[in-house]
């Protein structure tokens, strides 16, 4: 590729970008994928590749499914393109790619970006993704909804209007008029019906078992904590952009840290989408199932072009225009 490392990112999805067969044609293409599945299947102690492989999709899409299953399958990506994994589960970049001058991840997909930096190995962020998948899906206390097309500003006012009846709170600001509302359902619903009263285009309730990223999290957050402190972490290098600050980390105190903020705090991906294209990046790869984050760094940022790397065909179309 012709882009300079200094112009590039790599970014990672997160959930809701999974989908079943993701990750069957590189594994049947590459015996170090087959068995980096093999390796997930044993750490985790079921058959996570036959739910990417084969489904059912109603089990893959369950929060404790879903989420290792996209770590995985993200590092999959990574092997297909070159890249190996030491003898400690960490990774060895692939030399196809360009260095980046960052990384990113949404939400689920920041342990991923934090795997390609070197600062978790592939069994420690699979341990974590597991914990944490758990963790959120054990949790049943309100609801999510998306809003399409209303000012941020007006959102806000919103949840202000109606928080006093529960939490509510922008949980994810995914790009300019694509904002989802996370809080508690006795003042969701009111808040739901105000945007679309308020001119949003679109009010789109999520089907999701808790308020992800809203305060109601806070003890999900908390059984991470014991996890998170005994993962052996090393410092990100590159650095990656946290999704709580939009800013970049580095240090292991601040990623531990971010892993446990993030869970109960709002996602900024259009402010950690400015921040790296201000620092220079022109350039981003989603690496890892689907193109939910390629659609909204178009949504973000008119300059940018992207690269999708998720499949086979994708891959191999990187590695021969980089020989």
């Amino acid at each position: 590729m012709s882009t300079s490392p200094r112009q590039t990112a790599w970014i990672f999805p997160g959930q809701g970008s999974q989908y079943v067969g993701m990750g069957h044609d590189l594994a049947q293409a590459w015996p170090a994928v087959a068995a980096l599945y093999a390796q997930a299947d044993q750490i985790l102690a079921r058959p996570l590749s036959r739910l990417c492989f084969e489904g059912p999709e109603a089990e893959l899409t369950q929060t404790v499914n879903a989420q290792p299953a996209l770590l995985t399958t993200s590092v999959a990506v990574l092997l297909a393109l070159g890249g190996r994994l030491d003898g400690q589960g960490r990774l060895q970049a692939p030399p196809q790619l360009p260095r980046p001058r960052f990384l990113a991840g949404h939400s689920l997909g920041e342990y991923s970006a934090l795997f390609a930096a070197g600062a978790l190995s592939f069994p420690d962020a699979l341990g974590l993704v597991h914990e944490r998948g758990r963790l959120m899906g054990q949790a049943h206390d309100g609801g999510m909804a998306a809003v399409i097309g209303l000012e941020e500003e007006i959102l806000e006012e919103i949840c202000q209007e109606y928080r006093q009846r529960g939490p509510l709170v922008i949980a994810n600001y995914n790009s300019p008029g694509q904002l989802v509302l996370s809080g508690a359902l006795q003042a969701l619903e009111p808040a739901v019906a105000a945007a679309r009263e308020r001119g949003a285009k679109k009010v789109i309730p999520l089907k999701v078992s808790a308020a992800f990223h809203s305060p109601l999290m806070q003890q999900a957050a908390v059984g991470l904590a014991q996890a998170v402190e005994a993962s052996a972490l090393r410092p990100a290098e590159p650095p990656v952009i946290a999704n709580a600050s939009a800013t970049p980390m580095q240090q292991t105190g601040e990623i531990r840290q971010e892993l446990l903020n993030q869970v109960c705090s709002p996602v900024r991906w259009t402010a950690s989408l400015h921040y790296m294209e201000q620092a220079g990046v022109q350039h981003f790869l989603e690496i890892g199932p689907g193109k939910v984050l390629t659609g909204l760094v178009r949504r973000t940022l008119s300059q940018a072009s992207t690269t999708c790397l998720g499949t086979l065909e994708q891959v191999q179309s990187l590695l021969a225009a980089s020989e």
